[in-house]
């Protein structure tokens, strides 16, 4: 059981060195972090099962044509992949996980940015049609971390990992497809009256 002290880092080394081994330790390692943050997104089985497959069979090919350089980051280099595989999956789908907000968790509760969160509530508030055909008319980069933050519970910090932003340039665009998202709605006027 030694291997289970080796660090990603070098259990990588090993790999592209020839040891086949040493993948199937770095999978068992991490395949319930993975696993879980695909069906987290997807909440189907077969899908995720899918998707985890098809995480490493790129993380193999990426591997074998020694193109890997994030030293030492190994499990957010992986998540990376699982997730441009998932935005993948619902762009050609063209559905998204719809979030349902309760009382003990609203959507805007947990941002740190306070007129982040008003802006937010307002426009949950007024808007009774179908959030998602909305939210398609944003640039893609605000729409990512918006669906990311309202419909996949992420913090900021996650989002920048994944994005490979800085939390500040996350928090913008989030900031920013929250203005434009009230822009829209003015747009297809469907503000309610008080």
């Amino acid at each position: 059981m030694a291997h289970l002290h080796i660090p990603d880092a070098l259990l990588v080394k090993n790999y592209i060195d020839g040891n086949e081994v040493a993948l199937s330790t770095l999978i068992k390692r991490h395949e319930s972090k993975i696993y879980g943050f695909i069906y987290s997104k997807i909440a189907d089985r077969d899908i995720s099962n899918d998707i985890f497959q098809d995480t490493f069979i790129k993380v193999i090919k990426t591997l074998k044509s020694n193109s890997y350089n994030e030293e030492g980051k190994f499990l957010p280099w992986v998540m990376r992949i699982s997730h441009n595989l998932i935005v993948d999956h619902f762009r050609k789908t063209k559905k998204m996980p719809m979030y349902r907000e309760t009382e003990e968790f609203s959507i805007f509760s947990v941002m740190s940015d306070d007129s982040l969160t008003i802006e937010g509530k307002m426009i949950l508030d007024q808007v009774e049609i179908d959030l998602k055909k909305l939210i398609e008319e944003l640039p893609d980069d605000q729409k990512e971390v918006l669906v990311m933050r309202m419909y996949q519970d992420m913090s900021f910090k996650e989002i920048s990992e994944l994005t490979d932003v800085s939390i500040n340039t996350a928090l913008g665009r989030m900031r920013y497809a929250l203005m434009n998202l009230r822009k829209i709605i003015d747009k297809h006027q469907i503000i309610l009256t008080n």
